[in-house]
């Protein structure tokens, strides 16, 4: 049922997606009256699931879902129908009409893609107002369970100050910051201290066990209880560990570290289950460990009840919703901007993290989350925008930059140059899309 649910919201997005790109080219098409032989959701490589063909236009299914694409008259494009181009441009065509008129054309998809994003991150704003921990509320510090992150410098209770000499204003925006920074203040017992990021932070990582930079400190409350636990029947779900050998536990970490002193013993404690403080032993196996799952404490539902961390609420009017959502895309934008100067930076080994297919069905929740969903899709729609820009011949952007040039210097590229030069962008694409997806395969493989 779980891949039921991630497969549903991963289908619906791509599609929602999809339709709207390739309705960024077919609408500035049809008013410049180009004639559109063909509009596609998905592939459909030998046959369609579904099609029908209505005026000038076969509109249809097809049955590979990796993405769509209008096939417009008179264009040299993915499916290299080099034959229309032998005879003699007509009216209709895309090669007839003047560069501007075809620039529009081929700048629509990502024009939509950026407007859709936008427009998302307002309606959200409008609807779901903005929920955050203020970073200067986390008066404990932070949570370090990442070996990686702790060889660093970093240590459980240190205090984010400032990344890259920003101040860090809201908790939640810290470990995105962290993945692309250079220097990091921290607050460690009223002292300062300065930590530098190797350049290859990013390949650290990505090597690391543990996926997380750093957490809130949250107390310990049981998730699942495993059939070989020896705490089986002594813990159950949703149980909340208070004490330990008589000395309050606040903190998880402060748990686990003071259990490695209690090894293969049963210790005296107290837990709350449904509002009743509870004494129990709790048995600690030879490695240290209580065998049980750590339940994941949602920041805005549970962790408040907890009463361990104010959570900022804003509620916005639809006016003051647009600002706060631009603004919240052009981060968004900024960020994914950097992102990519650091895959395509080989010392930062941010490539080696560059997913496909694979990677973009995982970010979807198991549960249906109205939220992540819109949240997910807004992010999917800059990264299809910015990608589609990047100047490779068989993308937009490649079509783009050719216009460009002859706009400028008043000569068009041969159809010869153009075929050729598609040809190699569908080499670089098909290479690229090989090249995420076996990094797709190689971590399922390896459980990485």
């Amino acid at each position: 049922m779980e891949f039921a649910i991630k497969l549903a919201q991963f289908l619906l997005s791509l599609s929602i997606l999809i339709i709207l790109h390739e309705l960024g080219h077919f609408i500035p098409a049809k008013l410049f009256k180009t004639r559109v032989e063909k509009f596609y959701l998905f592939f459909d490589v030998k046959y369609s699931l579904l099609k029908k063909k209505i005026g000038e236009t076969e509109y249809g299914i097809g049955w590979l879902p990796l993405g769509g694409y209008v096939k417009i008259a008179g264009m040299i494009d993915e499916s290299m129908d080099t034959e229309q181009m032998q005879g003699e441009p007509q009216p209709w065509e895309f090669r007839s009409k003047p560069a501007w008129q075809r620039l529009i054309i081929m700048l629509g998809g990502v024009t939509v893609n950026f407007i859709l994003a936008f427009i998302i991150y307002i309606g959200m704003t409008f609807f779901y107002g903005e929920q955050y921990i203020a970073n200067d509320n986390v008066k404990d510090g932070i949570w370090i369970n990442n070996p990686t992150v702790e060889k660093l410098g970093f240590k459980t209770g240190d205090k984010i100050v400032s990344i890259d000499g920003v101040k860090v204003k809201k908790f939640g925006d810290i470990n995105k910051e962290l993945f692309l920074a250079k220097e990091v203040v921290l607050d460690r017992s009223g002292k300062e201290i300065k930590i530098k990021l190797p350049i290859n932070f990013i390949d650290q990582m990505l090597k690391s066990e543990r996926s997380s930079l750093i957490n809130l400190r949250v107390p310990f409350v049981i998730g699942a209880v495993p059939n070989e636990s020896p705490n089986k029947g002594v813990l159950k779900p949703k149980d909340l560990i208070l004490s330990f050998n008589g000395q309050k536990v606040k903190y998880a970490d402060e748990l686990i570290e003071t259990a490695k002193n209690f090894r293969g013993k049963s210790v005296p404690s107290i837990i709350k289950r449904e509002g009743k403080d509870i004494a129990v032993n709790l048995k600690i196996n030879d490695s240290a460990k209580f065998v049980v799952q750590q339940q994941t404490i949602l920041l805005y539902d549970n962790i408040e009840k907890l009463d361990l961390y104010k959570i900022n609420k804003q509620e916005y009017d639809f006016f003051q919703s647009i600002p706060v959502g631009i603004n919240k895309g052009f981060d968004e934008l900024a960020s994914y901007g950097k992102q990519l100067k650091a895959i395509f930076t080989p010392s930062t080994g941010a490539y080696k993290g560059v997913g496909g297919f694979g990677a973009i069905f995982n970010i979807f929740p198991t549960s249906w989350s109205w939220f992540a969903f819109w949240n997910i899709t807004a992010l999917l729609s800059i990264m299809l925008g910015v990608m589609n820009l990047l100047p490779i011949p068989a993308l937009d952007g490649g079509h783009v930059i050719f216009l460009l040039f002859e706009i400028v210097s008043g000569k068009k590229p041969s159809d010869k140059f153009l075929e050729k030069a598609q040809m190699v962008g569908i080499v670089l694409l098909i290479a690229l899309l090989l090249f995420a997806n076996g990094n797709d395969i190689y971590k399922a493989i390896v459980g990485k």
